[in-house]
């Protein structure tokens, strides 16, 4: 059970990294410090999780409206994209436009 309080000058500890890998509480107002030889804290890197297309998929776009706009991509000169509008912020908020260039394929979005 680690120490919460110095017992110093009674504020709390907190838990940070000593040099050598291990961890210590210590006191932010005086030199106290206390070495733990459990290890209370340690970094674990789990796996992504897939995630469901939010717009349906690599064929959401098949269906799509599209408009004539200039693509913004330095290379591209293509003048026409396929659009859809969802309402992503609160019903105050305009609908953001997302677009996808007929030519390039490059996605962009418009609010």
């Amino acid at each position: 059970m680690p120490i919460l309080f110095c017992p110093h000058c009674a504020n709390l500890l907190i838990l940070s990294r000593m040099e050598t890998g291990g961890n210590r509480v210590e006191c932010r107002t005086c030199p106290y410090q206390h070495a733990i030889e459990e290890t209370i804290y340690s970094r674990k890197n789990f796996p992504r999780k897939e995630k469901e297309d939010v717009f349906g998929g690599p064929k959401a776009w098949d269906n799509a409206q599209k408009i004539a706009i200039q693509c913004p991509t330095s290379n591209c000169d293509g003048s026409e994209a396929a659009y859809f509008s969802v309402q992503i912020r609160s019903a105050d908020e305009p609908m953001t436009n997302f677009f996808k260039c007929m030519t390039c394929g490059g996605r962009w979005r418009g609010d």
